[in-house]
């Protein structure tokens, strides 16, 4: 479950369960972690082949994209980004790793803890600009328009959605402010999705965090750095499939305790499918709860969590007071009968497993403990 689907699952708590909502939502803002061409794309999961980086160009103005089936045009390249939260990180981290800080005008997204440390310093040197979160926790329609940016970025469309206080694409468009979604995410919050934007978005991959990183290279011109950036993060990516390639899988379990809100029965939130499944297939391992639906977070109980096969344990750090060794100790406790239990074997992320450019991070610590013979 991405962060994005997470906080629409939470919001979803508040007709029913109010204080219990507003506790989760708290919990997510308190420390954020995460997540070319046009929405709708099929990705390329890391299991197949990738196409090599073509040759970069520039980027010929007016630039024209199809963007979750709406038109975006650039006359320049945009100088006054506002990046919303969203309860992402892998969209300002795009910007970052691609040498585009000079063009945001305010970010809203931020974390405390990262598989890249240097991360939680650059996002913090970003500016804010003041801009503050409704109860829904993004920047409310009337702050985004005040700032008068010429671009706004949202991590999934719910980000435009007006009934969560938001201002719409169509608001923006009227102001002259393009608005851009990362395309893997069109039909998160968007009901008219296309079956192609909802099969992208159901089947994340870290190609998925490549594609968003090409198309900003596309719309600021910066191409040849996206090509070098993109290629060398695949290249780390590749190198430990290659180590790893013929190796038995062994069974993977991510849990952050941090997130036990999401769950209806207190448990750590349980990740899987998209792109948690692809970081671990691609470190040589195997989700323990492979092809399960994305609800498994929400409805995961103690018993399917205690007879799972899980050989590695993955801890996720939602925030950066909790203590992860510590919490690695208290699921191994809880559940003696796993192989990871009997072993202590564990390793820690953060970000990795979002989207967003931190996933080479999170193959390479995974790998370490699913083969450390490799």
């Amino acid at each position: 479950m991405s962060f994005p689907r997470a906080l629409a699952r939470v919001s979803s708590l508040s007709a029913t369960s109010p204080g219990r909502a507003t506790k989760a939502l708290a919990a997510l803002t308190a420390a954020v972690v995460v997540t070319a061409g046009g929405c709708g794309t099929e990705p390329v999961r890391s299991g197949a082949s990738a196409p090599d980086d073509a040759a970069p160009r520039r980027t010929s103005y007016p630039l024209t994209i199809d963007n979750c089936g709406q038109k975006v045009r650039f006359t320049r390249p945009p100088s006054r980004v506002l990046i919303l939260n969203g309860t992402s990180v892998g969209e300002v981290e795009s910007f970052i790793m691609l040498g585009l800080t000079r063009a945001i005008l305010a970010n809203v997204q931020h974390y405390g803890v990262s598989d890249d440390p240097s991360m939680v310093a650059a996002i913090k040197a970003l500016p804010t600009r003041g801009l503050t979160m409704n109860k829904n926790f993004d920047v409310p329609a009337e702050q985004v328009l005040a700032a008068r940016p010429d671009l706004v970025v949202s991590t999934w469309s719910g980000g435009f959605d007006a009934r969560n206080g938001f201002a719409t694409r169509e608001q923006l468009a009227a102001a002259g402010i393009n608005s851009l979604v990362n395309p893997v995410n069109c039909a998160n919050g968007r009901p008219d999705a296309s079956p192609a934007e909802k099969e992208a978005w159901r089947h994340a991959s870290i190609e998925s965090s490549f594609q968003f990183m090409t198309l900003l290279g596309r719309i600021f011109d910066v191409q040849a750095k996206a090509a070098q950036t993109v290629g060398a993060l695949r290249a780390r990516v590749r190198a430990v499939q290659e180590k790893v390639a013929g190796k038995p899988p062994r069974k993977v379990l991510i849990a952050y305790p941090g997130m036990s809100m999401m769950n209806a029965n207190g448990l750590p939130a349980i990740m899987t499918g998209g792109i948690y499944d692809d970081v671990i297939k691609a470190a040589g391992g195997v989700n323990s709860f492979a092809g399960r639906t994305e609800d498994t977070t929400r409805t995961l109980d103690k018993e399917q969590l205690a007879t799972a096969q899980v050989d590695v344990l993955v801890v996720g750090a939602f925030t950066p007071n909790e203590r992860p060794a510590e919490e690695a100790e208290r699921l191994f406790a809880a559940y003696p009968q796993w192989q990871a239990s009997r072993t202590r074997t564990y390793t820690v992320v953060s970000d990795g497993v979002y989207l967003g450019p931190m996933n080479a991070w999170a193959v390479e610590k995974l790998a370490k403990v699913i083969h450390p013979d490799g």
